[in-house]
């Protein structure tokens, strides 16, 4: 047979190790997904360390956001759509996608501990907002009429899925947590009053006009140690003042090759899932690799 159609050999066989490696790649995908999941304690976002953690809390506005679905108008937190175009030719019909899209907005999420900012970009998003309708038009401002009006229109067929976050719903977070302010951050005294002494160089007449004791438009090196010293005082007030702001918590997407999960199921929800899926890639596998066997066993391979 591979003589006569040495072709389709080798097309049925890329076709049945494609199957057989994609199944494994889903299958570990996944297993890994729920494991990470399981594995990472739930923080507070108060006292969360910086890394890799998981939260959980209530979605809020963010003050002066107004974020809105693009096709049903509906104010919300955060969207993704789809638009499907439906298509029919030689008793074929189907639906393709024409356009697609989801929000880049910040999400605002609260623990009772604190106030986290998310940025959703890269994440898997899983809402529980779902929305899915048929029209006539390519970008509705929401569901069409249906019954005996759609029948009166003309045109083309379109399907839309808009998915939604919205303030007030519970949301499950895991990814890079980073707390961001001054006191976060290291306090160099020497770099600091480095800083201060050039930012007053700036204005050398003022320098002297506060360290140039003897008025001889100098400043000796006697001079220079106060210089020195008041920098330095000056530099911690500031640290002191910067150290006085409020924190704030982000979490985006982790740098590594680990889950980034914004969803509002809870962990053992999404965990299963993930499970149910990896079994469902070790099936597509075990069923490339019994079609791989019999495509080379039928060649006497």
């Amino acid at each position: 047979m591979m003589q006569g159609d040495p072709l389709g050999f080798f097309v049925t066989l890329a076709f049945t190790l494609g199957t057989c490696l994609s199944g494994a790649w889903w299958c570990l995908r996944r297993w890994s997904q729920a494991r990470h999941l399981l594995d990472t304690p739930t923080s507070k976002i108060r006292s969360a360390a910086q890394g890799y953690v998981e939260l959980y809390g209530v979605l809020h506005e963010l003050p002066g956001a107004e974020v809105r679905g693009p096709l049903t108008g509906k104010p919300c937190l955060w969207w993704r759509y789809r638009i499907e175009e439906y298509q029919s030719s030689d008793n074929k019909s189907t639906w393709r996608v024409v356009e697609r899209g989801s929000s880049e907005a910040w999400l605002r999420l609260d623990d009772g501990t604190g106030e986290c900012l998310i940025d959703p970009r890269g994440a898997e998003v899983r809402p529980v907002v779902r929305d899915s309708w048929e029209g006539n038009l390519r970008h509705p401002l929401g569901p069409v009429k249906t019954g005996f009006w759609r029948f009166l229109s003309s045109g083309r067929r379109y399907r839309y899925v808009e998915e939604r976050l919205h303030a007030g719903q519970p949301l499950y977070a895991i990814g890079d947590f980073r707390t961001q302010g001054a006191a976060q951050q290291g306090f160099d005294p020497t770099a600091a009053q480095g800083a201060v002494i050039r930012e007053w160089k700036g204005d050398f007449a003022g320098l002297l006009r506060r360290f140039d004791s003897d008025g001889n438009g100098q400043l000796d090196e006697r001079e220079w140690d106060r210089v020195r010293l008041a920098a330095r005082l000056e530099a911690e007030d500031r640290q002191r003042l910067r150290a006085q702001e409020p924190a704030h918590n982000q979490m985006a997407r982790p740098r590594e090759a680990q889950p980034f999960i914004l969803a509002n199921a809870g962990e053992d929800e999404l965990a299963r899932g993930f499970y149910w899926q990896a079994a469902a890639g070790a099936v597509l596998c075990l069923v490339g690799a019994l079609a791989t066997a019999w495509v080379l066993g039928v060649q006497n391979w």
